[in-house]
């Protein structure tokens, strides 16, 4: 969907900004960056690290995504404003999330894409979470195909615990896509386990990356 002028200018400074301090300050390097679809309208689904990941995947992306993150974000009005417009879909946690989910099934199916974290938080100690089907239920709802991707060192840079952002290097690696025909007579449980294996062996590969 096209946005107006002056939001598609702000996007792009902002997006070249942060792409240069990241290349600089983390080294941040992506893999496979030919894995990541040519048409829009796919689920883009990541291990979640750190505050940096949405910033992360907002850079190293060829095209402009939507972020799926909670409201609580937006509580200071300044900052809330900012990421929405840079495209905030904000979930309501205590009220069920509902309107988040409608609004991101309506971006996807219009063609856009959009970033979520399945694991539903930040890690406690760098490794994957087991994820949450929500996610499962939008692609489906939406034919949507959903790429996979793993990030490590974004732990490392800025841990759960601490507010503090430490340059250590971060690796990014997309994995293969999963389109609708191959997952559309798999079950929740089953496509929940794909989904699972393929952030983990882009995260292993991201990580083995890093370590070198």
């Amino acid at each position: 969907m096209r946005r107006p002028p002056f939001q598609s200018a702000f996007q792009g400074l902002v997006r070249w900004t942060c792409r240069l301090a990241m290349m600089v300050f983390f080294r941040i390097r992506v893999h496979h960056l030919d894995h990541y679809p040519a048409d829009d309208g796919f689920l883009i689904c990541c291990n979640h690290q750190s505050h940096l990941d949405p910033v992360i995947m907002g850079v190293i992306a060829p095209r402009p995504i939507n972020y799926v993150g909670r409201r609580t974000l937006t509580r200071f009005k300044p900052f809330g404003w900012f990421l929405h417009f840079n495209d905030l879909i904000a979930i309501d946690r205590e009220g069920g999330g509902m309107a988040g989910l409608k609004e991101t099934m309506r971006r996807l199916k219009r063609g856009e894409s959009v970033l979520i974290f399945p694991e539903g938080t930040r890690t406690r100690n760098g490794e994957i979470q087991p994820l949450k089907l929500g996610v499962v239920t939008v692609a489906r709802k939406t034919r949507s195909a959903i790429l996979p991707i793993g990030l490590d060192g974004a732990f490392q840079a800025m841990p759960r615990s601490s507010w503090m952002i430490w340059p250590r290097r971060i690796h990014v690696v997309i994995g293969k896509a999963v389109p609708f025909a191959e997952y559309e007579s798999l079950s929740d449980e089953q496509l929940g386990l794909v989904l699972q294996a393929g952030m983990q062996q882009a995260f292993e590969e991201a990580r083995q990356r890093r370590q070198r």
